[in-house]
């Protein structure tokens, strides 16, 4: 029998974004798999620069399981799915299917949503980009009115990685998308996610006081 997976994360981060480090995809793929993991942290501090052997652009999450190492939460992703047909579909269709909207999350959903949310950290009078996520935000919309989950009928990952996706607070308050807003809640409602969360931020928060008790010696 393998042994746990290992992710990588960040071994602290300050509270906005918890919840949302991109670790929380790869917890939510083990535990909707029932693959057994730990979690390994990567120093806070540095972390541009300490750990580019396993990661050449100094982000977060990598994994290891067994000999084989991996970094890029949707690559990580695929991994944890390829044997699980809870997550990857058995027939060829279906899988392929997934597979498209994993990628359609990453490189045509999140490529413009993530720079759009930093952006927006700012308040610029108008951020560039506001045309553009509404239009890919309409696109979801117009599938998500059609059906229930993107691939096979069912949950699969390529739900688990669009929900994530979507689930930025500032994206849910971008205009009125019933059926987004149905969907993100049906797949956030999954008690595997709920499990993969609250271990994310208990990670944080556990972190966080060993950093008040260190600075208190």
């Amino acid at each position: 029998m393998a042994g746990p997976l290992v992710i990588h994360t960040l071994d602290w981060v300050p509270e906005g974004p918890r919840g949302y480090v991109r670790d929380l995809r790869l917890r939510w793929a083990c535990e909707e798999a029932g693959r057994a993991y730990r979690i390994a942290g990567v120093g806070f501090e540095h972390r541009a620069t300490n750990h580019l052997g396993d990661q050449p652009f100094g982000q977060v999450p990598f994994i290891e399981d067994g000999d084989v190492r991996m970094f890029e939460s949707g690559a990580c992703l695929l991994h944890i799915a390829r044997d699980c047909d809870r997550l990857l579909p058995g027939d060829p269709q279906g899988r392929a299917t997934a597979i498209s909207w994993i990628f359609a999350a990453l490189n045509s959903v999140e490529v413009v949503t993530m720079p759009w949310w930093f952006i927006g950290l700012s308040r610029p009078e108008t951020n560039p980009l506001d045309d553009l996520v509404d239009q890919r935000l309409a696109a979801m919309e117009r599938v998500l009115k059609d059906r229930e989950w993107l691939a096979a009928g069912r949950f699969t990952a390529a739900d688990l990685l669009m929900a994530d996706v979507l689930r930025i607070p500032a994206l849910r308050g971008r205009g009125d998308r019933p059926a987004t807003r149905d969907y993100v809640a049906r797949v956030t409602g999954r008690p595997a996610f709920a499990r993969a969360h609250r271990d994310q931020l208990d990670h944080f928060a556990h972190a966080e006081k060993a950093r008040s008790l260190n600075e208190g010696v």
